[in-house]
């Protein structure tokens, strides 16, 4: 029997369905280690969600970063301020404290890339959306390295970021940005009101987290939407495991066809829509079929995935008031928002339109 569904779930980059792939076809030792990390989600679920269920101050009832009118225009002051520890192989959180805001490097790649990664993110919903970091109103930015040893996952736990080193075998680093910006998002999506981690709400919620992902990786690297290989956990996997991600918005699908790891099951359309059981309704999976009309949306528009369609994906997310929100609900809050930030015949909500129609959705 699984874990009971939570409203918020302890959110991990790598899913269930790709552990049980690895509990089944692995060796003994792979299968265990597949069987501790399941065992592990599922025992802190309770306390992920007591972290998500404590309450958050904003003014008028809104949810914190939520501003109804002219929240797109750029915050106050630049209020960045992170925190990197060192787990030290140990499973307790959040460690040693190695790097505060505005120390120099460790010289430790897992903590210096923790640090500038978050620095990254922040950067992008701030700059660009006018977002003081993940709850609004300029929370500290956690993070651990380090946690657990050889461990193959990255979360986050409704208040900070913790990574694993990865075996060297299956999993070589977390340490990847847009790894670093999916986890990270679902802090956002904490913040912005919730979508219950269980069916198409929490397909959503993980679509959410890739498109946000992909935003900070290509941000980072200057990279525009038509040049972007739009990979989710590009490089992270081990050296002789035959693919490339652990997702693809371009290709819902192909990210990786392994021995061991199984072939990618994400859908591009809702005809090819998962059903099942198992990782609270296919969270991991049925994200590629938002994920692609993110990413076919940008390809009608040009340019840079947070410009146009980055701002209609965040606005959406703050006005959606609809923690239990289907696929149909979400397109149709995002061609209301491209409709009220660009007009209801606009170029930029005709796209749209179009992208929902091309996986499945038609609004």
């Amino acid at each position: 029997m699984g874990c009971p569904v939570h409203r918020d779930s302890r959110l991990c980059i790598v899913p269930p369905h790709m552990l049980r792939v690895l509990e089944m076809r692995g060796d003994r030792k792979t299968a265990a280690m597949a069987r501790r990390l399941l065992d592990q989600s599922c025992k802190i679920r309770d306390e992920r969600a007591a972290i998500a269920a404590r309450p958050m101050l904003a003014e008028d009832g809104d949810a914190p970063g939520f501003v109804a009118e002219g929240y797109l225009g750029a915050a106050a002051a630049r209020g960045l301020v992170r925190e990197i520890h060192d787990g030290e192989g140990k499973a307790a959180l959040p460690g040693k404290l190695v790097r505060a805001e505005g120390d120099p490097p460790t010289g430790d790649a897992g903590a210096d890339g923790a640090y500038d990664g978050a620095e990254a993110v922040y950067d992008l919903y701030f700059e660009e959306f006018g977002r003081n970091s993940l709850d609004g109103a300029g929370m500290t930015l956690v993070a651990t390295v380090h946690h657990r040893r050889n461990f193959n996952n990255a979360f986050w736990d409704g208040s900070q970021m913790a990574y694993g080193d990865g075996d060297g075998e299956i999993f070589r680093t977390f340490i990847e940005t847009s790894v670093i910006g999916h986890e990270m998002s679902h802090g956002v999506v904490q913040f912005s009101g919730g979508l219950v981690y269980e069916g198409q709400s929490g397909a959503l919620n993980e679509s959410f987290a890739d498109v946000f992902g992909a935003q900070t990786r290509q941000r980072l690297e200057g990279t525009g939407a038509c040049e972007s290989d739009w990979l989710i956990g590009k490089g992270i996997l081990g050296p002789e495991i035959k693919g490339v991600a652990l997702r693809s918005m371009k290709m819902p699908g192909t990210a990786y066809s392994d021995a061991l790891l199984g072939q990618d099951p994400q859908p591009y359309h809702m005809d090819f829509y998962v059903n099942t059981t198992e990782d609270n309704g296919g969270v991991h999976v049925n994200s590629g079929i938002p994920n692609h009309a993110f990413y076919l949306y940008c390809m009608y528009l040009g340019g840079n995935s947070w410009g146009v369609p980055g701002q209609v994906w965040y606005d959406a997310l703050q006005r959606l008031n609809n923690p239990y929100a289907s696929f149909h609900d979400w397109a149709t809050q995002t061609v209301q928002s491209a409709v009220q930030l660009h007009g209801v015949g606009s170029r930029e909500v005709l796209a749209l339109r179009r992208a929902w129609t091309l996986v499945g959705l038609a609004i």
